[in-house]
């Protein structure tokens, strides 16, 4: 158990091959990301100099994903996140993101705890309406001039503003988590 709770040290060699110390073999990008999806922290260290590398190999995984047409991060937050670097709210955007990560990552994990004893799962999760409000705050300033889904007009630009479209925007939300309740009973 300890094991795993210590990142995998992944070596890089002169000749940029990736060395897995505990497997003692050579790993790709895609294994590493793999170890990464399976809940492994991972760490990346330059064997010459000792540099820690693991920022610039993870950010080479997602550009990777994106440009396979896999795209997790819409071009806007793309775009202020290269604002940010030249921005005075450099020092603020890495904190909000991994804030707003960990509270999305322990709801998620405490729904999934819930889901099967509670009739509503949602209403259970502490601090679910900070979360939510975070995250509306979050996509608004990160998506300020899209159009919402469903269409282009200035009908669908307002559509999920005000209580009405609060509220349709939450019978959506329970009735996909019903589905997916009703799905997972069936497991």
């Amino acid at each position: 158990m300890a094991e795993t709770e210590k990142p995998l040290l992944i070596k890089r060699y002169a000749s940029r091959r990736l060395y897995n110390t505990e497997t003692s073999d050579y790993v790709t990008l895609e294994d590493i990301a793999g170890f990464i999806r399976a809940g492994r922290e991972v760490q990346i260290i330059d064997l010459k100099s000792g540099d820690d590398l693991t920022r610039q190999y993870l950010l080479q995984i997602i550009a990777e994903h994106e440009s396979k047409g896999e795209s997790v991060l819409p071009i806007t937050v793309l775009t202020d996140l290269v604002r940010s670097y030249t921005s005075s709210a450099q020092s603020v955007v890495p904190e909000f993101l991994a804030a707003s990560f960990e509270m999305l990552r322990d709801s998620q994990s405490k729904m999934m705890e819930n889901l099967g004893s509670m009739p509503n799962p949602m209403a259970t999760v502490p601090g679910f309406e900070a979360l939510q409000r975070q995250q509306e705050a979050f996509l608004k300033s990160m998506m300020a001039g899209w159009p919402a889904q469903g269409g282009t007009g200035p009908e669908a630009a307002g559509a999920g503003t005000g209580e009405q479209g609060k509220d349709e925007e939450l019978a959506q939300i329970k009735k996909q988590l019903a589905e997916l309740q009703s799905k997972l009973s069936k497991l």
